[in-house]
């Protein structure tokens, strides 16, 4: 739900028609539009974002933004694009500032200032890794997607990667993430100079420990000895983000420029709710990101279980059932009184009780989620939710599932989830949809055989690798419910099955 990929564009070329968002035109903007309180000029490069897309502009750059504003200037940010240049090209005009526009009952506008630079590694790679080595950026923060850890399915450093390949024989002119970080880490320790503190903020769980895996591994094959230097000397913490962030169009660059006077090539929206959640494990230092609202923490994995299954879970759900119900939207789902009554039985019912004592309210944590999806200034896609789906059911439903076998609580909700995915790929092959997941082949495949007999095509989905665990699929209850609700779904259709469900509640 909260990070999405970046799909927007900036403005062509020769489109503006008023005057370019910059330094010298920010004191003409129009009131209503906040802008930097500080001089950034006086800030210092404290951070190196990996990955500067539009969830991090939204999102960590914001907590950085405000901490500049509090007064603290060490820890403006340098981002880096490791592939394409659209970033680094729509913001050098405007001095590497940019609006935010956030949604909510009302839309507000905000100019954020805290990149101070933005580089392209396919063609500043040294002046990359001098950033990266230099004894004033402190923490390297990640927004790069799984892709960019370049990991097998168990875990492990991808060897046979071909950017992993590539930094494996050219060490001192990396092309990937994992590369970068090590030759500036490796100049760190010749230098004498102490090591970052390498954060990711990727939509991952425990992000940290995946992190540190592929950065310890690839350098212990260049030099065992910096591989245990990196151990003893850098730290990886876990964190946890959370914001809606829709791409932008070009109906947002003209409420931007209308609100505030100026042409901005690449604004930013994104729903007022906005969390970070951060491992309090940093070795040289860090913002005071809790004056700015971010919670510290000795262990982000509640929060992280709360959003993955009360969070993005009920979200896998809309976009599945939601999108064979008819709908295209969040918002158009959250106006469906019987959906949501589902969605919420689903939370409090089958979700809730295997989280356990968590360190926040779920009630309220519930009630929140709810409140969020009915945000109707928000155009969010299930389209785009319904990505990845073989990635992302083991950790938002499969998990809850094993748990509340274990427990002998509910699955009926979750296994009707599950159902409606299969039906959803099923539908979108048989009408010559694409299948965006890593695993779409497999998917294609599959849905090409399902002919809408409920044993068959159930038996066809459980020969998925790495998604159903092959005891949980063969485990008596759950193949029953899960093929009761497939049926379901299948005589009933989607809208049928869920009057169903809340006839039986």
């Amino acid at each position: 739900m909260s990070q999405t990929r970046d799909h927007s564009t900036p403005l062509s070329q020769g489109a503006e028609d008023r005057p370019v968002l910059s330094e010298q035109s920010i004191a003409g903007i129009a009131g209503g539009v906040a802008v930097p309180s500080y001089d950034r000029a006086q800030c210092l490069t404290g951070i190196v974002h990996l990955g500067p897309g539009a969830f991090h502009r939204a999102h960590q750059a914001v907590f950085v933004d405000d901490v500049l504003a509090r007064g603290d200037k060490r820890w403006a940010i340098c981002g880096v694009s490791l592939h394409s240049s659209e970033v680094r090209d729509a913001l050098a005009p405007q001095d590497n500032l940019y609006t935010l526009a956030i949604l909510d009952d009302s839309v507000r506008f905000r100019v954020i200032g805290s990149i101070r630079e933005l580089l392209l590694a396919t063609e500043q790679s040294a002046t990359v890794i001098r950033r990266l080595a230099s004894p004033a950026s402190k923490i390297v923060t990640l927004t790069i997607t799984e892709k960019g850890y370049c990991l097998t399915p168990s875990g492990n450093l991808n060897e046979d990667h071909p950017d992993i390949r590539h930094d494996l024989l050219d060490p001192r002119a990396p092309v990937s993430a994992i590369g970068f970080l090590v030759e500036g880490l490796r100049q760190r320790r010749v230098g004498g100079i102490v090591s970052f503190t390498a954060l990711s903020c990727d939509n991952l769980t425990d992000n940290g420990k995946r992190l540190a895996c592929a950065v310890v591994q690839y350098a212990d094959l260049l030099d065992p000895g910096l591989a245990r230097w990196i151990e003893n000397e850098t730290r990886f913490p876990n964190s946890m983000g959370d914001s809606i962030t829709p791409a932008t169009d070009d109906l947002l660059r003209s409420r931007v420029e209308q609100a505030s006077g100026l042409t901005d090539a690449w604004p930013i929206q994104r729903e007022a709710f906005s969390q970070w959640v951060v491992e309090d494990r940093f070795v040289c230092g860090r913002p005071s990101w809790e004056d700015a609202g971010v919670t510290m923490t000795g262990d982000v994995g509640p929060f992280e279980q709360a959003k993955l299954r009360l969070l993005n879970g009920p979200h896998s759900t809309m976009a599945y059932l939601g999108t064979l119900c008819g709908y295209q939207t969040v918002a158009e789902v959250a106006g469906d009184a019987d959906f949501m009554a589902h969605l919420k039985n689903m939370m409090r019912e089958e979700i809730k009780p295997g989280l356990g004592k968590m360190p926040l309210n779920l009630d309220q944590y519930i009630d929140s989620v709810l409140s969020r999806f009915g945000n109707s200034t928000i155009s969010h896609q299930l389209s785009q939710i319904a990505w990845d789906g073989s990635q992302k059911l083991p950790f938002r439903i499969l998990g809850t599932v094993q748990d509340n076998l274990s427990q002998g609580q509910g699955i009926e909700r979750l296994c009707l989830t599950i159902a409606a995915w299969f039906h959803f790929i099923r539908w979108r092959v048989h009408d010559g949809h694409e299948i965006v997941d890593p695993l779409a082949p497999a998917l294609e495949q599959i849905g090409s055989l399902c002919t809408g007999n409920t044993q068959t095509d159930i038996a066809h989905f459980g020969e998925l690798d790495g998604v159903f665990d092959p005891a949980l699929y063969r485990e008596p209850h759950f193949h029953s419910l899960l093929c009761r609700s497939y049926e379901m779904i299948e005589t009933l259709g989607a809208r049928g099955a869920i009057t169903q469900m809340l006839s039986e509640a």
